[in-house]
C-alpha cells in the first residue's frame, strides 16, 4: 500500500467516524423532537396562542429548508 492508498484510507475512516457522529447527534435530536412533538411542545392545545403557532410555523419552515436540501427540492432543485 503506498503513503497515498494509505492516507485516502486514513482519511476515508475519519470522514465515516465523522459523520456517523453527527448522524447519531441528528438521530437524538430527532428522537427529542418527536417526543416533544407528540406532547404539542409542551403546549396546551385548549390555551394555545398566536406565539406557540409562530414558533412552530418557524420550526417548521428550519426542518422544511432540511428536507428541501437533501432531498433537492425548491431552490435546492438540480
Amino acid at each position: 500500500m503506498t503513503d497515498r492508498t494509505a492516507r485516502a484510507a486514513r482519511n476515508q475512516e475519519n470522514s465515516l467516524a465523522a459523520f456517523l457522529a453527527k448522524k447519531a447527534e441528528f438521530d437524538a435530536l430527532l428522537a427529542e423532537l418527536t417526543q416533544a412533538s407528540a406532547d404539542h411542545f409542551g403546549a396546551d392545545p385548549e390555551m394555545v396562542l398566536w406565539g406557540e403557532a409562530a414558533w412552530l410555523s418557524n420550526a417548521t419552515a428550519k426542518l422544511k429548508d432540511i428536507a428541501d436540501q437533501h432531498f433537492r427540492r425548491g431552490e435546492y432543485a438540480a
